[in-house]
């Protein structure tokens, strides 16, 4: 009440008056305020009405089909991606478009879950004799417990607040808040209930960082063929330089007549040979290669490819099979480009 109090008397000015900086500046804390309320007044209402709504859901044997008209709409679209990428299928059905066919959308084995502030949003109200009839489970999130949708739910979740944060008291803002985190409370409850790893979350957000960092394989980032920088340990050390350079990894393999790893070369190696005053032209690479090196298999997650390097320090990686044999290379660029890092 004292931010909606604050907010009403900020307005009264003279028409004309330029807005201060100030003005501006209390005029968003107290939204915030009134709408972090609003907020805190809903958790008394996850009740066993939140539960059963819950325990709908997960039974659902379909897909949860959320509806919402004008900005209870905007909210809806948004507790459906929500849904739909925690673990529970979900997809968003415009009430406007659904009693023109797009109601054939909606099946036996779905749940409903409709948004309307008031509750008498015609278009909703228009299509609840239709979802009765396919005897689906109907969810409400209303701010009015007495409306149309609110009676004909089998759950109906009170998402009322005591005003907006818009001070003619038109806008929709405290009231879409209080429907959001709502929603967010239902994906989240389930989310657990499904027992929802990160794992899960990395195959429905393939393109996102954490998909990328969970479910890229070595593989997929790796140079391979002719791409492979390698050469015989018989090698003059000023070819295996050229080698280097011309495939842009700041190392060589070193491998046998069966491509087996014998050792690495690396930008580092070479600044050690040029500290210790060896003639670079006059060495053969066996000779100043260091022996063994860091390897990982193809079909390790490029970030665990990426946790070796960092803790030992290096910035590259041969790709080997089980015999040692090299089948590929990366390096830190390459996993910065495939945005594991």
């Amino acid at each position: 009440m004292n931010a909606q109090k604050t907010l009403v008397e900020r307005q009264r000015r003279q028409p004309g008056e330029p807005a201060s900086d100030e003005r501006f500046r209390a005029l968003g804390q107290a939204v915030l305020e009134l709408e972090a309320d609003a907020v805190r007044t809903l958790t008394e209402r996850v009740d066993a009405t939140f539960v059963r709504a819950c325990r709908h859901m997960l039974a659902c044997r379909g897909r949860v089909v959320v509806t919402g008209m004008g900005k209870s709409g905007h909210i809806a679209g948004k507790i459906a991606a929500t849904l739909a990428s925690t673990g529970t299928p979900a997809f968003f059905v415009h009430p406007g478009e659904a009693s023109h066919g797009d109601l054939g959308m909606i099946t036996r084995d779905d749940v409903v879950l409709a948004l309307s502030n008031s509750g008498e949003t015609n278009e909703i109200t228009t299509i609840l004799p239709l979802i009765r009839r396919l005897h689906v489970p109907l969810i409400a999130l209303t701010g009015n417990p007495d409306s149309t949708l609110a009676r004909a739910a089998d759950d109906h979740l009170d998402v009322s607040v005591a005003q907006e944060a818009c001070p003619l008291g038109l806008a929709p803002t405290a009231s879409t808040t209080a429907s959001l985190a709502m929603g967010d409370a239902l994906a989240i409850a389930l989310l657990e209930a499904r027992g929802f790893t990160a794992d899960d979350f990395a195959r429905s957000h393939p393109g996102g960082r954490l998909g990328r960092r969970l479910l890229l394989l070595v593989e997929d980032v790796m140079h391979t063929g002719t791409r492979i920088p390698r050469v015989g340990e018989d090698t003059p050390l000023a070819e295996a330089l050229l080698e280097i350079t011309r495939k842009g990894l700041g190392m060589t393999a070193i491998v046998d007549g069966d491509d087996r790893i014998l050792g690495v070369f690396t930008d580092g190696d070479l600044r050690r040979c040029l500290d210790q005053g060896l003639d670079i032209h006059r060495l053969r690479v066996g000779e100043v290669m260091t022996r063994g090196g860091r390897t990982v298999r193809p079909d390790a997650l490029a970030a665990e490819a990426l946790e070796l390097m960092e803790s030992h320090r290096i910035n590259a990686l041969l790709v080997t099979d089980d015999g040692q044999r090299l089948l590929g290379a990366l390096n830190m660029h390459d996993l910065l480009r495939a945005g594991v890092v």
